[in-house]
């Protein structure tokens, strides 16, 4: 997809995203407003280069490797249930920060995955 079309695309996902995070999740705009940029970003390079979220984005050779990547992978999943209950928040406040931060960890694969892609001839 064009750079024109799947700017705006992704301004709209991460717009529609953002309020219906602010809806039924989250009780102030401002994170609102930083969860639709995330989401915004991560659709901009998932319809401009037309990347699979589901598909492999991060290969490891090493056994070393794909243990350590797991480990981190398992850290990165918990901890937003782990913040929520540490912090006492109320359970929409904590699954919209379970939201943000899917949605972070998909803007940084669809990105890396982008920069990469550039690089091939």
């Amino acid at each position: 997809m064009s750079v024109d079309r799947s700017l705006p695309l992704a301004i709209v996902f991460g717009f529609l995203v953002g309020c219906l995070a602010y809806q039924f999740l989250l009780s102030e705009w401002y994170p609102a407003i930083a969860m639709a940029a995330v989401y915004a970003g991560a659709a901009y390079f998932y319809f401009a280069y037309d990347i699979s979220l589901l598909g492999k984005q991060v290969a490891f050779d090493a056994r070393s490797d794909k243990i350590g990547y797991a480990i981190g992978l398992f850290g990165l999943c918990v901890s937003p249930l782990a913040i929520g209950e540490y912090t006492n928040v109320q359970q929409p406040a904590a699954i919209g920060l379970i939201v943000w931060v899917i949605g972070m960890i998909s803007f940084l694969l669809l990105a890396t995955t982008a920069v990469h892609r550039q690089d091939i001839p």
